[in-house]
């Protein structure tokens, strides 16, 4: 009998926290009547945005292994999931079913573990204009700026956008 062990967060998946200009982007997209998972909380930024804005929304995080643990009861995921998790995010978001928005850099596309999913399920991006300054831990935002894109990668939300993923041969 083999026990699947949980994965690991590297140190710095929890170096930044998503800031509530980045939350707005997906809000519109969102039932209002839905009940929210946000099952990578941290600090509950995303969590508390969503309240803000009026949704009903809970939140986990290590206390509840997303991956490995059952799902919770919910009408949609939302997250910004760790960083070095977000194979395991997805796979599992697409398991559950219910519809999903994850804050992931651009590069998630670079993958053929992950684009297999997306060819399998389909998926849909928001990618804002412009970078999304993600906060420190202190609630600071680093002062050059973020290094990397960003987008919100959906499926179920039916926002009309599908990117289309085939495989090439070299």
């Amino acid at each position: 009998m083999t026990i699947e062990m949980p994965p690991k967060r590297t140190k710095s998946d929890d170096r930044y926290g998503t800031p509530p200009r980045a939350v707005d982007i997906i809000t519109p997209r969102i039932n209002k009547e839905w009940l929210i998972w946000e099952c990578a909380c941290g600090t509950g930024s995303i969590v508390n945005h969503l309240r803000k804005c009026g949704f009903s929304v809970f939140g986990t995080d290590t206390e509840h292994d997303f991956i490995l643990g059952e799902p919770l009861g919910c009408d949609c995921i939302v997250t910004n999931p760790p960083y070095s998790l977000k194979n395991h995010f997805i796979r599992k978001c697409y398991e559950i079913g219910k519809p999903f928005a994850l804050l992931m850099p651009l590069t998630a596309l670079e993958s053929e573990e992950r684009q297999k999913y997306f060819r399998k399920h389909g998926v849909e991006l928001i990618i804002p204009n412009k970078r999304i300054q993600y906060t420190l831990p202190d609630g600071s935002k680093r002062s050059h700026g973020n290094w990397f894109e960003s987008a919100w990668f959906t499926w179920g939300l039916n926002i009309g956008n599908q990117l289309t993923f085939v495989e090439y041969q070299i």
